[in-house]
């Protein structure tokens, strides 16, 4: 019998499906909030898509986490009658899923024209030019995400507010908690290794009812996926246990945000540490150097890639372990970039400014191809920051915009990210962003209600 994660061929993907006897087989991808989006296929259409590929509405990358269609993008909308955009199959993704039998899962991707705005295909091109340089890419998430006892139902019913959070008061790193409820732990331990997104690391945060998982690293195309598959199956297991996780980058005012860290590093193809070097300060290589600055001088044009939704602003203040400029520092967990000087192994970057609402496809491919730009162009690092980054001032060039319109107007004006993103990328991601904006424009908040309905 073929384990799942042997597949690599569509005959092996058809031989596993032949041996668990499947009529049916899931098949999901995912659009451009990172929101994994699929369905139930039959074993003949599975296979007939296996050979040639399939059809998959384009209404995915044209609507909002919320399934309102956007308005203002020009590869799909009402003007082109919403049709069906070509999708592949990619058979090495093949996963069991614990909790439906024998059921196995598949993820697809866009092709054609669509590929051109598809988050994974973003990756996956950005990866081919790091390749290109002469570079192999490892990356690793992490994920702060908080639990609820509550359903779908009682938070709407609560309207989101009084929320019951599955532990109370703050107790970062507790074993208590993590004995008590030993057997819930165990069991997401033990699904993410049944499907191939192991856990390096899993503990409690400072907040009620957080919790951090540190994600194995690995090969930058599987790691994005494992990524976004975590974060799909943590809520699908949350609410399987009659819990909710949610990955918002800040749900409350009075609690802290949450993150979605990046640790990168690169080999070169011949697999040698292509970071490491042992005769410069803080075994800074002068590729690791150059990458660095890259991710620097980019990081504010390509902040809405990082930071996608109105939500994540509300994490970048002072104080909230959020960076609020492009600063870099080694082993200094209040800048954006954080150098982490070790092994051969070890020498990496974690990249800081990201937050769990992040598309993790997206994301890394931001924080990947800047740093590959500042390698093709020999880009320098302005000075580290010692200290702490929030009590100091930083050149006026390494601002972050402060809201998301501001964000994707940069994007939108980055001669870089045409370059290394496509003009079809830039221009409809953009847009999406500004419709999200809008969409927020339209809301009247509880804040404005108390402070203006009867004073002003």
């Amino acid at each position: 019998m073929l384990n799942p994660r042997s597949v690599k061929t569509n005959l092996d993907a058809k031989k596993i499906v032949e041996e668990r006897g499947l009529t049916h087989i899931k098949v999901g991808l995912f659009d451009i909030d990172g929101v994994m989006r699929g369905k139930y296929m039959s074993k003949d259409k599975f296979f007939s898509s296996l050979d040639s590929g399939f059809a998959f509405c384009d209404v995915v990358l044209g609507w909002d986490s919320n399934d309102q269609l956007v308005d203002n993008v020009e590869y799909t909308g009402w003007h082109t009658g919403y049709p069906d955009a070509p999708a592949r199959i990619i058979a090495s993704s093949c996963r069991s899923l614990p909790f439906e039998g024998e059921m196995l899962l598949f993820i697809a991707e866009f092709d054609g024209e669509a590929e051109k705005i598809c988050p994974r295909g973003i990756l996956q091109r950005t990866l081919a030019r790091a390749s290109d340089m002469g570079f192999s890419v490892l990356a690793a998430f992490e994920y702060e995400f908080f639990l609820f006892n509550e359903t779908p139902h009682s938070v709407r019913e609560k309207s989101y507010q009084n929320l019951t959070p599955f532990t109370a008061g703050n107790f970062g790193y507790s074993v208590i908690r993590n004995s008590v409820h030993g057997e819930l732990y165990h069991s997401l331990l033990q699904l993410c290794e049944a499907m191939d997104m192991p856990i390096e690391g899993l503990h409690t945060e400072t907040g009620p009812g957080v919790i951090e998982a540190a994600l194995a690293y690995d090969n930058g195309s599987d790691a994005a996926d494992k990524a976004a598959l975590f974060k799909t199956f943590t809520k699908v297991w949350a609410q399987r246990s009659d819990m909710m996780a949610t990955f918002m980058a800040k749900w409350s005012a009075e609690h802290p945000g949450q993150s979605g860290h990046i640790h990168i590093s690169l080999t070169t193809n011949s697999g040698e540490a292509a970071f490491f070097d042992s005769d410069n300060d803080y075994n800074m290589s002068d590729t690791q150097r150059h990458f660095l600055a890259g991710q620097q001088r980019l990081m504010p044009e390509f902040l809405a890639m990082i930071a996608p939704t109105v939500n994540s602003y509300s994490r970048m203040v002072p104080g909230l372990w959020a960076p609020l400029d492009a600063t870099w520092g080694v082993e200094n967990r209040t800048t954006a970039l954080r150098v982490i000087p070790g092994s051969e192994k070890s020498q990496r970057i974690e990249y800081r400014l990201g937050a769990a609402d992040a598309n993790p496809h997206i994301a890394l491919a931001a924080a990947l191809a800047s740093g590959l730009y500042g390698i093709e162009h020999q880009l320098e690092p302005l000075p580290q920051v010692k200290g702490n980054a929030y009590e100091q001032d930083h050149p006026a060039e390494l601002a972050l915009p402060r809201n998301l319109m501001e964000a994707a107007n940069r994007l939108r004006q980055s001669g870089a990210a045409k370059e290394l993103f496509g003009e079809h990328f830039v221009e409809h991601f953009a847009a999406t962003r500004e419709w999200e904006e809008r969409e927020f424009r339209k809301h009247v908040s509880d804040w404005e209600l108390s402070r203006y309905f009867e004073i002003i």
